[in-house]
């Protein structure tokens, strides 16, 4: 399953999804911000369910937010828990598109000023040439700036990069480590691989003074769990079946305005419980629709 929360207003909708058939199981709807105690009895609620019906739960996917842990180790001891693959490289990819839009600044702040008009003297044409140069930088910098965080570049992209970052041997440690991040998150590796790969990128980051402040969210005490889904090949990396959903309300938000009490959100989420309950037979009766409506092919006409 995956576990999510979404905020509307001063309310707070907490839901389960089914994480292989993103089906909604279970929600409720508080008029306050989660609590660990709330998210506990939420758990526990879903656990009696699951205990009525014979099912016992085998891994659950949240993000990484710290209202998760504590409660599910209580509800769901042994339970294998997974963070979102995606929220975590998230955060490294923040971190270091924040660590480029800070060397753009340095580098406009070594412009040298110019005076008004053009330069005549020696001196200046060499500060214009200097500011010019440095201008074309902050450019490539900024309009390539996705290089950094991008699965995978392309040949010509890499030239690209490399032609961008001369100068900026920081800049390339951190695509390197980008890099390395991304091979951690590898279904071909066991998730002890996956860990000792951890560990040595963490000792190489830490070698390097600029890098280490900027990529904090490496040493984070959580990360491991974000790596159990290699042990597992059912258990998604991502929480995307949640997320689906609460995509789903935001986009029902913006042309029912009338959604914004604790009651209509309440029946809100009951109506997209009846839906998923009914998706299959609708597909059913889509597939009749579009079978029935399919055109006869008629007979070839004979010649001759």
């Amino acid at each position: 399953m995956a576990v999510d929360e979404l905020y509307d207003g001063p309310f707070c909708v907490l839901s389960i999804v089914d994480n292989r058939t993103f089906r909604r199981l279970i929600y409720d709807v508080l008029d306050h911000d989660p609590t660990n105690e709330d998210i506990e009895r939420f758990l526990r609620r879903f656990r009696d369910e699951l205990d009525q019906r014979g099912l016992r739960l085998k891994g659950v996917t949240t993000d990484g937010s710290p209202l998760y842990p504590e409660p599910l180790a209580r509800v769901f001891p042994g339970v294998a828990h997974q963070l979102c693959e995606f929220h975590v490289i998230k955060e490294l990819t923040k971190a270091v598109m924040k660590a480029v839009a800070k060397v753009r600044k340095t580098i406009a702040v070594r412009m040298p000023d110019l005076g008004r008009g053009r330069p005549t003297t020696l001196a200046a044409k060499r500060a214009a040439k200097c500011r010019k140069r440095l201008q074309k930088k902050v450019a490539d910098l900024f309009d390539h700036r996705h290089l950094f965080v991008q699965h995978g570049l392309t040949p010509s992209e890499r030239r690209i990069f490399s032609r961008i970052t001369r100068g900026l041997p920081h800049l390339r440690n951190l695509r390197e480590i980008m890099d390395e991040v991304y091979r951690l998150f590898d279904r071909r590796c066991s998730t002890r691989t996956a860990l000792d790969k951890l560990s040595r990128l963490r000792n190489r980051v830490r070698r390097f003074k600029k890098v280490g402040k900027t990529l904090q969210k490496l040493f984070s005490p959580n990360l491991h769990k974000a790596l159990t889904f290699l042990d597992d090949s059912q258990l998604p990396s991502t929480s995307n079946a949640v997320e689906r959903g609460n995509r789903r309300h935001r986009k029902m938000q913006k042309s029912v305005y009338g959604v914004r009490t604790q009651k209509s959100l309440i029946g809100r989420m009951a109506l997209d419980l009846l839906r998923d309950r009914r998706l299959v037979e609708h597909g059913h009766t889509l597939l009749s629709l579009h079978h029935a409506r399919r055109p006869v092919p008629r007979p070839l006409a004979r010649t001759g």
